[in-house]
């Protein structure tokens, strides 16, 4: 509050109140009430040029106290020639808050400009012309080299470069703010011997508000001696408003004790500052320091702030190409990847391959949540927290948007509850929707800033000497505020990221829909030729059957006139009996396995338990029978099928348990496995996920793992038709065509000797083609 400061009912003087770091944010820096004692100050009144306020420093300057000085005409000063073209100065609209030369007198160089309805003068001393360089010539050969750079780190170290070179300071940095203010050193020229500040990151409040937005008004801010006398105004007040001078736009501007000591404890004596604009927003700024007093003369200033406002125009075509750049990196490997997912048919190729996801965007991390389960690379989240993560997510209004499903924070913490435990690897998160399932999403994450953020100054570092507010005033404890006040905050995301992000999005939909209109069109030419191959199926295991028939009795009659035949002829009629038996198993199990594709599924709600007593009478078993033992753990469940598939599904694999066994006594399990319920040993297909699992369970003969596959063909067996009581190799075809025909899936998992899990899903609501 106001009422507080203890400035708070009179005008503001440096020298007077001075500051702390508690207050130094309420610090009036446009109207200090001081000048820098390197020069002298006047405020005129604009109708007749009468003196106003005056430095208290005139008298070295001008031969004449303040006292003297005010109430007189400015001719009293600088002369009557003089003073008409100071007249014609002020007169003009340029010289509105805009500090221009005037003239030099008896050896000081005077400006003017005009402000809030008064003129201002400064005096400075007069450089050494003999002395001084083209400066003209020198910037621009500095502009052409400049022109040169390829990029933005390129081109603002180019920047400090060229101005070292014009200033011959002992160090120049470019600072450079970022989206929350807190400040960066991007690029550094300095003497081999000083220490290193690039890489510095620095909190906002090292340069408050009022300060960044003077120097988005100024052109140039000279502080040539750091630790120099302050001179206050006389009066401190405008004697006809009552209002203090606004020194924005001054080059004698008094500095801030905060400032000045923070140069101070780095050993720097004097300091130049030119802003860099970029669309009229303050990108950042230009600092040079020298570690002695130094005298900037105005054309030295103004060279430099020529410089800088010609590197404030190319810096915005800078950091496009590089923006451009980083954007066709990007670009170009999301585009390999999408090639190489549409190659392989699936997504996998973002996570599984270099390059990846991660080699894209600048992330710590990548998950992509595709097919029920998690995808991930680098530094991500557990999949647990990746599972709430996606949950929440899941109510974020963001996500509602059809153009832009996008959330993006950099302080994930600020509105995840659960972020603070993730803020090692997920302080900041870009998310992505890929489809209206929400939870098909591409997640990239960034580690807190202070794992990211590295600076080349050493921890042992110390102040060359300690002002009053003591080691807060440095450039290492600024570093450590900063960590401070970034903790559980990344760093930020920026526009052409999240663009880059999104243009992904719409690549992986684009291939996702490709993808489905190709399975749409095989599955409508695999249905057309399941169907044509069913009906041949059909015709000509039914068309067969006939002639069949006439062998097999044909051969019987020939087998009754045995006593016409000799014993080798007799063998002959017996074999060909039993291959027309078998031909006739062969024809039926082909006919039934095409009346399972032709015949359409009447689902109802069934009791499982009785359809699974129903499948053990049909192979000649019950569960207490003497030559089947079967176990149900648990009561199961009531579902939507077709009963009679279904009780076939159970049928013939209860009775390859029973077959395929060398036990006395087979034993059989019958169960089924919950959603969140402990899965099964062997994975579970992406296309059994999330549904219910039956499972049928025997301690037989067992299967070796490279004839999973092949035992789902159609005739094909695994043993000589006289093992294990013969059969044709149909069964589990069938078994397979009926689970799939209720939209469901089926493996298995077995260990010789050890015995042989059947699993499958029956889906309740769709049914497959």
């Amino acid at each position: 509050m106001n009422e507080t400061l203890p400035w708070a009912n009179s005008p503001y003087s440096i020298k007077r109140h001075g500051l702390t770091l508690t207050n130094c944010e309420s610090e009036p820096v446009q109207t200090p009430g001081c000048i820098q004692a390197h020069g002298a100050l006047l405020v005129l009144r604009l109708s007749d040029l009468t003196v106003l306020q005056a430095s208290e420093n005139t008298e070295p300057f001008l031969g004449e106290p303040p006292e003297s000085l005010l109430g007189q005409p400015v001719e009293r000063v600088v002369g009557q020639e003089s003073a008409a073209r100071l007249r014609m100065l002020l007169d003009q609209p340029s010289s509105e808050r805009n500090a221009q030369y005037a003239f030099t007198h008896q050896g000081l160089d005077i400006s003017a400009h005009q402000i809030n309805g008064v003129g201002v003068l400064e005096f400075e001393a007069m450089a050494d012309k003999e002395a001084s360089p083209d400066y003209l010539v020198l910037v621009k050969s500095a502009v052409g080299r400049l022109q040169s750079a390829s990029g933005l780190q390129e081109f603002c170290q180019r920047v400090a470069e060229e101005v070292r070179e014009l200033t011959g300071q002992d160090r120049v940095m470019i600072y450079r703010f970022h989206a929350d203010n807190h400040g960066e050193v991007f690029a550094e020229s300095k003497r081999g011997e000083l220490p290193p500040w690039l890489g510095l990151h620095y909190p906002e409040a090292d340069i408050p508000k009022q300060a960044r937005e003077i120097f988005k008004k100024i052109g140039i801010r000279p502080v040539p001696n750091a630790a120099g006398p302050l001179v206050e105004l006389v009066p401190l007040a405008n004697p006809e408003t009552g209002k203090p001078l606004n020194m924005t736009h001054c080059a004698l501007r008094g500095a801030s004790v905060m400032y000045t000591e923070y140069l101070a404890n780095m050993g720097v004596a004097a300091s130049l500052t030119m802003p860099i604009l970029c669309g009229g927003e303050l990108w950042g700024l230009i600092a040079c320091h020298h570690s002695t007093p130094t005298q900037f003369s105005y054309s030295l200033r103004s060279a430099c702030e020529f410089l800088a406002q010609v590197a404030s125009l190319q810096l915005k075509s800078a950091e496009q190409n590089e923006q451009l750049h980083y954007k066709l990196r990007v670009e170009a490997v999301h585009q390999q990847l999408v090639t190489k997912a549409a190659k392989d048919g699936d997504l996998m190729a973002l996570t599984d391959l270099h390059p990846s996801l991660l080699d894209a965007l600048d992330a710590g991390g990548v998950a992509l949540h595709h097919l029920n389960r998690w995808w991930c690379v680098g530094a991500t989240p557990s999949v647990e927290q990746l599972d709430s993560l996606a949950d929440w997510l899941d109510t974020r209004p963001e996500f509602d948007s059809v153009t832009r499903p996008v959330f993006v924070t950099d302080s994930l913490v600020r509105t995840y509850p659960a972020g603070a435990e993730l803020a090692e690897v997920a302080s900041g998160l870009l998310a992505v929707l890929l489809s209206r399932r929400r939870r098909d999403l591409i997640l990239w994450f960034r580690p807190e800033t202070a794992q990211t953020v590295s600076w080349a100054g050493s921890p042992l570092d110390k102040p060359l000497t300690t002002g009053p507010n003591g080691p807060r005033l440095t450039p290492r404890r600024s570093f450590e505020l900063f960590l401070e006040s970034v903790q559980q905050r990344s760093l930020p995301w920026l526009p052409v990221e999240i663009d880059s992000a999104l243009r992904l999005r719409i690549l992986i939909m684009e291939l996702v829909v490709s993808r489905s209109e190709q399975l749409n069109l095989l599955n409508k030419d695999l249905t057309q030729s399941n169907d044509e191959l069913d009906a041949f199926a059909y015709v000509a295991s039914h068309d067969l059957k006939e002639p069949l028939r006439g062998i097999h009795k044909y051969a019987n009659q020939l087998l009754e006139s045995a006593q016409t035949l000799d014993g080798e002829n007799q063998q002959r009629v017996e074999s060909l009996l039993r291959l027309t038996i078998r031909m006739d198993s062969l024809l039926s199990s082909l006919l039934h396995f095409s009346r399972v594709g032709r015949t359409a599924l009447e689902r109802e709600s069934v009791e499982l338990g009785e359809v699974v007593d129903e499948a053990l009478e049909m192979i000649g078993a019950r569960r207490s029978d003497f030559n089947l033992h079967v176990k149900v753990p648990r009561p199961l469940p009531p579902i939507d099928c077709d009963r009679v598939r279904v009780r076939e599904i159970f049928s013939n694999l209860l009775s390859n348990a029973k077959k395929y066994t060398t036990q006395e006594l087979p034993e059989v399990e019958i169960g089924y496995i919950l959603l969140g319920e402990t899965a099964p040993s062997k994975p579970v297909p992406a296309e059994a996920q999330n549904q219910m699992i039956f499972y049928i369970r025997d301690k037989g003969i067992g299967i070796e793992a490279r004839h999973f596959e092949q035992i789902f063909r159609m005739f094909k067996r695994l043993h000589s038709p006289t093992e294990f009581g013969g059969g044709v190799g149909a069964g589990l075809t069938i078994v397979q065509r009926l689970v799939q025909r209720h939209g469901g899936h089926i493996w298995l998992d077995s260990t010789v000797g050890i015995g042989t899990t059947f699993y499958f899903t029956l889906d309740h609501s769709v049914e497959a083609p």
